[in-house]
């Protein structure tokens, strides 16, 4: 009884979390399939330009956060020198900063440097997070550290030990992070929203932002649209759930 009563539960649960979805796809492509050609032949909405945009932002910036947070969170991990601890406390206080109050002083120095409307203004400033680089650095305590000491003996440096002994070892952590940071620069509205003043360098979510406040919104066009855009994070998700299976073991990796 017990047993069915969970299975309930989870029935139900995963209804009321499908159901959105299942709205959005019925009143956006269900009806019409016409919709999705008027989607992507619509010259003002440039539909296709913003879901490139989208994906090459998603994709640098998700490349750049894995690279510099891991090694940021490797160096304070490994690296033992005096002012270890206060460059720590002083990356996890950049937590407590609310986002929206960085807006205006990061925004002042992209427009300063000229990068309004420009892909660099839209990656650069999302390639570190102080979240990752605790996390990576709380993976590699957890690290085995017989492996990096053989690395060491073969004659590996600092960099080949953490390259090619503890990177291959750390996939599943690494696509796991990943992953979410994807999901999270995909999805990102209101720093695309202010960079972004040219269409040209519209992401999806500003494209979707423009059918909605428009002086005759397009419901069923915007619908459609979201269905569309939800489709590379799903890919995504269904590409790396392997890995991410393998990132939720490896974090009971010791050996300290």
């Amino acid at each position: 009884m017990t047993r069915i009563a969970h299975w309930v539960v989870l029935a139900l649960a995963v209804a009321v979390f499908l159901l959105p979805f299942a709205v959005l796809l019925r009143d956006g492509i269900g009806a019409d399939w016409s919709t999705v050609a008027d989607l992507f032949s619509d010259k003002e909405l440039m539909f296709t330009r913003s879901l490139v945009n989208s994906t090459v932002v998603a994709v640098l910036q998700t490349a750049g956060q894995v690279v510099l947070c891991s090694l940021a969170g490797y160096g304070l991990a490994r690296v033992r020198y005096r002012h270890a601890p206060v460059v720590l406390y002083a990356v996890m206080a950049t937590l407590m900063v609310p986002t929206a109050v960085t807006f205006v002083p990061s925004f002042v120095v992209v427009s300063s440097l000229g990068w309004l409307s420009d892909f660099r203004g839209l990656v650069v400033p999302g390639l570190f997070s102080a979240l990752n680089v605790f996390l990576f650095r709380q993976f590699f305590l957890d690290f085995p550290v017989a492996l990096e000491e053989a690395g060491r003996l073969d004659g590996l440096s600092r960099w080949g030990v953490y390259w090619r002994v503890v990177v291959p070892n750390a996939t599943g952590f690494v696509a796991a992070i990943a992953v979410i940071d994807f999901i999270g620069s995909w999805n990102q509205f209101l720093w695309p929203l202010l960079i972004a003043q040219d269409s040209d360098t519209w992401t999806i979510q500003v494209a979707l932002s423009s059918l909605l406040t428009a002086q005759n919104p397009r419901v069923t066009l915007l619908f459609a649209a979201a269905a569309v855009s939800i489709l590379p994070i799903v890919l995504v998700f269904a590409v790396a759930q392997r890995y991410l299976v393998r990132g939720v073991t490896e974090t009971g990796l010791t050996g300290q």
